[in-house]
């Protein structure tokens, strides 16, 4: 059920889905391609306009051949450099 709570897309998530896909050498079209999800989706996840469903999430992480929780430690690591090292 809708609460009528939205969570603010995750800027470091979205940062780092993009270094990653980047590091790969791999285009937005083919990471949506293997991730199951479209051009647009992945572009908007990837600049933080919107967070993805778990399914997506995992998909991509996938996609990108690391696990999720490497995706969510590496987007951790991410948020702790933007705020200085500080934890």
């Amino acid at each position: 059920m809708f609460t009528g709570v939205l969570t603010p897309p995750d800027q470091n998530l979205a940062a780092t889905l993009r270094r990653l896909r980047q590091q790969r050498g791999i285009t937005q079209e083919a990471l949506a391609f293997r991730a199951h999800v479209t051009v647009s989706a992945l572009s908007r996840i990837e600049r933080g306009l919107s967070n993805p469903v778990w399914t997506t999430l995992v998909r991509l992480a996938d996609a990108l051949d690391v696990t999720p929780a490497e995706l969510a430690a590496a987007a951790e690591d991410n948020a702790e450099r933007a705020r200085g090292g500080e934890r």
